[in-house]
């Protein structure tokens, strides 16, 4: 089986990072992660409650980049040269 099929989000074709999710299971974490920070928004408005606010922030932020390092592609510089096949 081809490891590229394996990730959940593909590294990008130019930069650093990772691009849209290839699978369902990348779509989930995505919405999820766009659920939370609504969630976050709704019930700590950065206007009244400013450092829980950034609290929750950076740890559903965290959550989404561990969860992209954890299945996707090893990040890289990438030219857009694809020679991943």
């Amino acid at each position: 089986m081809d490891r590229q099929k394996n990730y959940w989000f593909p590294a990008k074709r130019y930069g650093w990072g990772w691009s849209l999710p290839t699978c369902w299971q990348g779509w989930a974490v995505l919405v999820a992660y766009a659920g939370s920070v609504a969630l976050i928004f709704h019930l700590l408005p950065p206007a009244t409650h400013h450092a829980a606010f950034l609290v929750g922030m950076a740890i559903s932020t965290a959550v989404l980049v561990i969860v992209c390092c954890l299945k996707g592609e090893p990040p890289a510089w990438h030219w857009g040269n694809d020679d991943r096949g």
